[in-house]
């Protein structure tokens, strides 16, 4: 991992503690109100027509702009192939006390997943 690639990850990371509180109410009227069951926050830097805009990049929210989706949206837009759903299911009940994060920079596109409390990151790989 290259010096910039670090100091992104360490940006990325500073944000999502930054917008936990906001990513946990997100996610809990997501579920309450049966949205989904797999609600997904995307985080970019680019311009994006996918999801509810929740934050966008500035000064004060951080450089990354969220978006709150769901696995249903992934699936309408090809991004989570059907044949990869199951799998997908899986790993993500299998983190239910994280948010289920999809990033998208010039690094590519990954899946993490994010505490919901305060442990550390941990990463899922990315996207096939």
């Amino acid at each position: 991992m290259s010096k910039v690639d670090i100091e992104k990850f360490l940006q990325l990371e500073q944000d999502l503690r930054r917008y936990r509180k906001a990513l946990r109410q997100a996610r809990e009227i997501m579920l309450d109100q049966e949205i989904t069951l797999y609600p997904i926050f995307i985080l970019h830097q680019q311009e994006l027509v996918m999801g509810i805009p929740l934050f966008e990049a500035s000064k004060e929210n951080g450089l990354w702009s969220v978006h709150a989706s769901s696995l249903e949206e992934f699936v309408t837009k090809n991004i989570i192939l059907e044949d990869r759903l199951e799998e997908f299911r899986k790993v993500y009940n299998a983190h239910d006390h994280h948010f289920c994060i999809f990033v998208l920079s010039e690094l590519g596109a990954q899946f993490i997943y994010f505490p919901i409390e305060g442990e550390l990151y941990k990463d899922y790989g990315t996207l096939n």
